[in-house]
């Protein structure tokens, strides 16, 4: 189904759900939301010596999306991420991403997202197309995105939630220390998985 074509789960068939999903109609959800980042997160997958993934998060972030229900292509959606809330579970690692070998955090301490188009792709899944400025370099990604449905909470906020995946080469940003491995290879990979788990709220009119 679409972005508007979910349909409603009756409470009585599940009365313990901690939300009321809607079924909204074609429109009903357009508008202005802005993005929970108690319930969202934004985060990153590198690869580490050849042989596995570090996994590490950004902890302060805020954003904003514009859903056009009548035509997704007119939705848009933007980012603006804090560099010194980098987060692997490594205060070591940490602290050598915000230096001067990879992120600068004392000269660049954002990294944002503008969106400039957005396609449907089908079914739930989308694409948003943008501009990534990363240490003051702004290059064009695009995030694949899984509609998750629209709900109301017990505070009565209402919601909606998107997972998203992108792929980018950090060197195209100009971050590319690295350490040669006696083995053969480098110590950090310079593909860089992004994943987004986004848990949005609807601006009161």
């Amino acid at each position: 189904m679409g972005i508007f074509g979910r349909k409603s789960t009756d409470a009585a068939e599940s009365p313990a759900s901690a939300t009321t999903p809607v079924s909204p109609e074609l429109s009903a959800l357009t508008g202005d939301y802005t993005i929970d980042p108690a319930h969202s997160t934004i985060g990153f997958v590198a690869r580490h010596a050849m042989v596995t993934n570090v996994k590490g998060k950004f902890n302060d972030f805020e954003g904003t999306l514009h859903l056009d229900g009548a035509d997704p292509t007119k939705s848009t959606a933007s980012l603006d991420i804090k560099m010194d809330s980098i987060d692997t579970g490594s205060a070591d690692r940490d602290g050598h991403l915000k230096s001067a070998d990879f992120f600068k955090i004392d000269d660049f301490p954002t990294m944002t997202f503008r969106s400039t188009r957005a396609e449907a792709l089908g079914g739930d899944d989308y694409r948003i197309t943008g501009d990534l400025e990363i240490l003051g370099t702004t290059k064009e990604i695009s995030i694949d995105l899984e509609f998750n449905g629209a709900a109301k909470d017990p505070f009565g906020n209402e919601r909606v939630g998107f997972e998203g995946k992108a792929e980018i080469l950090r060197s195209e940003w100009g971050i590319t220390w690295n350490a040669a491995l006696e083995t053969g290879g480098v110590l950090v990979s310079d593909k860089i998985k992004l994943n987004f788990d986004i848990s949005a709220i609807r601006n009161a009119d």
